[in-house]
Formats: structure tokens, sequence, C-alpha cells
């Protein structure tokens, strides 16, 4: 049955304004749904679209990191996901239509119907039935989305760890294929950093190194231990090539770079790889041709393999469920701060640095409160 009334969310008409909007509910026929949202975690991509360093030509109700209750859903759709009303699922970002090429080869990234620009959170609100996001009281479940059950008993807000998580399962373990023993460094101490060491550590890394900048990584570093990892070092005081030799280590067999507009970053990456190492640039470097300190000469004397990666994938996802039930690491003891709609923009503005206050971890947006 299709639940009557409105909707209620925030959409970003331009840089650095969400406005509050109300929208009808849709029909909902045999082979979609409806998903009252829980919880929505915030990431770089959120505060970025907000400032207007990623934009676009449409307004649209953003917001990826997905969790909720099924409201509604039609007979076929239920079958094909495996879901009733009443369940919690977590939402996967992309879209596939199940036919391409593409995906059904897994690489439903690159669907031709969706592809990587028709994506939850990034979907014109004005492209009917308008609910394309994770800011608001629900979401329209098309008939290509794709969900995933949320173990019982894990709290929907930790739960919206399943898409950083799963990210740090792709760039620390799936894409540089990490073998167990295997040494690991992890630039950026932010959720999807402490993600990438949590991943390596559970799958078998014998040392993690993280690396963090001045002030403001210094509680997140602090966090670093409890996720795995066994050297933090702060690289405005501290070398962390010469700190990882100290450890009695050559190098990182594995490097992940999840740091965004550090350009310089790169060059530490790759410094850090020991020879025949992979780096795995997992972060955009806002800088275009510019990357200070970076010598191209040194990939060639070490042989380094670089890999670039862009998003996550479902059985990334599946993975990062399980490990976040099992409760290895203490993702529900991050420094947490949740807010309803209404302190939305307030917190996505300190995440972006433009508003005074403290910066958690993991922010996280309830629209129904």
């Amino acid at each position: 049955m299709t639940p009557t009334g409105t909707a209620r969310a925030l959409v970003l008409r331009q840089a650095r304004r969400l406005e509050a909007t109300t929208f009808e509910l849709p029909s909902i026929g045999d082979d979609d749904g409806i998903l009252r949202i829980e919880a929505c975690g915030l990431c770089g991509t959120d505060h970025e679209q907000w400032s207007g360093h990623i934009s676009a030509a449409y307004p649209y109700i953003p917001g990826h990191e997905i969790v909720g209750i099924i409201e509604a859903v039609g007979t076929t759709a239920a079958a094909r996901w495996g879901v009733t009303v009443g369940d919690r699922v977590a939402v996967e970002v992309f879209m596939s239509c199940r036919i391409c090429e593409a995906c059904l080869a897994g690489q439903y990234r690159r669907c031709v119907r969706h592809g990587v620009r028709h994506f939850y959170g990034f979907i014109s609100s004005e492209e009917a039935p308008h609910l394309w996001g994770g800011y608001a009281t629900h979401l329209y479940l098309h008939p290509d989305a794709l969900v995933l059950p949320v173990p019982a008993g894990l709290d929907p807000a930790v739960a919206t760890a399943f898409n950083p998580l799963g990210a740090g399962i792709r760039w620390g373990v799936t894409v540089p294929d990490l073998q167990p023993g295997e040494v690991v460094a992890v630039l950026g101490p932010g959720i999807r950093g402490l993600s990438v060491a949590a991943a390596a550590k559970d799958a078998g890394a014998s040392f993690v190194l993280m690396t963090g900048l001045g002030p403001r990584d210094l509680p997140r570093l602090d966090q670093a231990k409890a996720f795995g990892v066994d050297l933090a070092v702060d690289v405005s005081t501290t070398d962390p090539v010469r700190a990882l030799r100290q450890a009695g280590l050559r190098g990182a067999d594995v490097v992940v770079d999840v740091t965004a507009k550090a350009p310089a970053a790169f060059a530490q990456a790759v410094k850090l790889a020991t020879t025949g190492g992979r780096v795995v640039l997992a972060g955009t470097r806002g800088a275009g041709a510019q990357t200070p300190g970076f010598d191209p000469d040194h990939i060639v004397y070490k042989e380094l393999t670089v890999l670039g990666t862009l998003g996550v994938d479902f059985p990334a996802y599946q993975q990062a469920l399980r490990l976040l039930e099992s409760r290895r690491f203490p993702f529900e003891q991050l420094p947490r701060e949740t807010v309803d709609l209404d302190g939305a923009e307030e917190l996505i503005a300190r995440l972006a640095g433009e508003a005074e206050g403290a910066v958690p971890v993991h922010g996280v947006v309830l629209p129904n409160g």
C-alpha cells in the first residue's frame, strides 16, 4: 500500500543554499518502493557539493549514505530485493539496470542507463518523483535501486558507516589485492581513512601506519589505534618515511591516499611505498596539474603500481555490514554528531571549514528526528 502525505527535504538550489521543500509522496507500483529514511551519513562529497566544488546545473537533494525502513514496496520489487515492509536496509549509491554489459560484468557504476552521473544524492529534484537524496524524510526506491539488509541491533546512525567502511574494504584490500602480512600506510585520518585501516588489519595486514596533518587531525589520530593502526604520525611535526623506518620497516607494500585537496600527499605516498609497492589514490587532488614534491622517476625506480579508484561496490558493502555487525572495531564509539534536517546545513558548513565549532569524525543527518 502506498503511504499518503508529504515528504520534507532539503534541496540544494545553489552553492551554500539548502532550501526546505515539501514533496508529495509518490504512488508505488509493482516494481518500486518508498524508504522512510532514518539516517544519512555525511562525507567529503556532501560539503564539496554544498560549497560548490562539486556542482550541477539543476537543483537536487544531496545525501547518499542512506539507511532506512521499507515503508512501501511492490510485489515484484520485494521479491527482487528480498525485503518486506518494515525491514531496515542500506541503499547503494549507484543504480543498476541489471541487463547492460557493464552491469552484467559487475561494473554497474558504468551502467548505460544510469552511469556515474545519475545516482542517489545527485539526481535533479525536478525529475519525478523528486525524492532522490538522503536529506529527506523519504526516498524513492527506483526499480534499478540496490539495497542491502542491515543486521538486527545495528543502530541506524552507526549503520551509515557501511558506506565509508565499504570504501575502506575496496580501496585498502580489494583494489590493491592486499595480502596477509603486508605493510599498509593510510594517508588521511577521517572516517574513510580509519575504515581503510580497519579493513586492512581485518584482512591480515601486519602493520598499519596512518598520517594526519596538524591540530585538527590529532583527535582523529588518537582514535587510530582502536581501528588497527600501529603507528599514527602527524606529518606537520614528523617525517612519516623516517618514522616507518624507525619502526624497522623499509616501506609500505600498499599506500592508500584518502586525503582530499591535499596535492602534496601524493608525493608522500610515493616516498612511503616500498619497491614493487602499490599506491591507491582514492581522493581528488584539487590542484590541477600541480603535485608539489612529486618526482615521477621514483615510480620508475621503485617499479610502483599506481591505482585510481572511484566509488565502492555491492560486495564491499555486504562485507562492511558484516564487519560492523561483528563489532571488531568500535565504530559505535567514533566521535559522532547527529542532527535533524534543521541542523544539517550548519554541520555541513563546519565540515567544510566554513563555520566555527567542533568537527566530528562522523556526521549524520536524522531526517525524521
